[in-house]
This record gives C-alpha cells, structure tokens and sequence, in this order.
C-alpha cells in the first residue's frame, strides 16, 4: 500500500506535523512493506530545517523526519514554499529533497491512500 500525507502547518504552533509524523512512523512500524511518502507545503517546508534544538522530553521533527527516512520513507518538500520563505539556499534535512506540484500531482495519483494534516 502507497499512503501520502500532505503536511501545511508550521512545525511547532501547532502538533498537526508532529501527529503526521507519529502516524508515519507507526503504519511503517505497524506494516514495514507500506509505502510512506511525505510532502511538505506551506509552513510545514520549516520542518526540514536541520539542526533543530527543542527542550529535554520535547519532541524533534526533525528526528522524526530521519526516522521515516531511515525506514524507507519519501519526503518532499515545495519549491515554491520553500522560495517563499526565503529557505531556496538552505540545505534542508538529509534526505528531503525540494519538489514541485508536478511530484505531488504524481504521488496523489499513484497513492492508496492521501491524508492531510
């Protein structure tokens, strides 16, 4: 199973990419053959910024983001948000790749399943 989930809000205002996140790493915990794949738009392209420092006990996404990764998930980020936010230059966290609606529009097409938080 293909399942996408399309991220919008900023990283820590609220706990939408947190929970995103969560819900990522539980379906590849839960089924380890599902595709994960992960695109980040609007506020949430602030996700990917490296070297993220929260408090003890605080969650990281950071860590979170490399965790899917690591397991084989996809993620994207929006070339147009990410230009928009003045972040066209900054490296973003290893393996997230900047992206366009093109590769969205692809990966809506081929999922299973598209969530939106």
């Amino acid at each position: 199973m293909k399942i996408l989930l399309i991220l919008n809000d900023a990283p820590y205002g609220t706990e939408k990419a947190y929970n995103a996140l969560r819900l990522a790493m539980a379906l590849q915990k839960e089924q380890a053959d599902t595709e994960v794949l992960i695109f980040l738009m609007a506020d949430a392209v602030t996700c990917a910024m490296p070297k993220q420092s929260t408090p003890q006990g605080y969650y990281n996404l950071e860590r979170m983001l490399k965790a899917v990764i690591q397991k084989g998930g996809q993620i994207k980020a929006c070339g147009t948000c990410l230009d928009a936010r003045g972040m066209k230059d900054i490296p973003l966290v290893e393996g997230v790749e900047a992206s366009t609606m093109q590769q969205l529009a692809q990966w809506t097409l081929a999922a299973d399943k598209v969530l939106t938080f």
